[in-house]
């Protein structure tokens, strides 16, 4: 085994274990953004039962990655917290109908805010990661979207489901677009290697 194989073998199984995981949520925010399009007044129930599970499923995916492949300390801590308040903010989703979707806003621009940050600094931080100029972008463009989330005010609840259908479908597509780069990048690390 050489030198360069024993350096890059760690990014490489990093980029093979998380594409899979960004594909997911990415799939899973297009899905619910152009479900809450499609039925902005009526789905606001299942609006936040879905943008509940959805927070579930992305903060258990962010906390298995803060404590399993993650390379980077700074990367752990960022992805544990945007993990933690990810399924804060789902759980709250259960519990009260109205207050949930009202407030959910909020909590989603805070949680998009987080990621954004942690994917950002992750990539900046290790310049071997594959798929880096993606993850960059995807960090300014989560991180934008939680700041319009958080500082726009919405007059109603109708405009916050499209404002935010509108965002996941850009947030999942940038996901996937980023899940794809880290496999293809993963692919060229394996080639690299032998």
């Amino acid at each position: 085994m050489t030198t360069n194989t024993v350096l890059e073998s760690p990014i490489a199984a990093l980029a093979k274990k998380t594409w899979q995981t960004i594909l997911v949520t990415g799939l899973l925010a297009v899905i619910l953004g152009i479900i809450m399009l499609v039925w902005p007044g009526p789905s606001l129930l299942v609006a936040g039962i879905l943008f509940g599970v959805y927070m579930v499923v992305s903060g258990i995916f962010q906390l298995v990655a803060a404590f399993t492949h993650l390379p980077s300390t700074s990367f752990r801590v960022l992805s544990f917290i945007s993990g933690v308040l990810s399924l804060i903010i789902g759980v709250f989703c259960f519990r009260d109908d109205f207050t949930s979707i009202v407030l959910l806003g909020l909590f989603i621009g805070i949680s998009w805010l987080f990621r954004g940050v942690a994917v950002l600094f992750a990539a900046l931080a290790e310049p071997g990661v594959p798929g880096r100029g993606w993850q960059i972008f995807y960090g300014i463009i989560s991180a934008i979207a939680g700041v319009v989330l958080i500082v726009w005010p919405i007059g109603s609840i109708a405009t916050l489901v499209v404002v935010a259908g509108i965002w996941l479908i850009v947030i999942g597509i940038m996901e996937i677009i980023t899940a794809f780069g880290v496999r293809k990048d993963s692919h060229l690390l394996d080639q690299q290697a032998v």
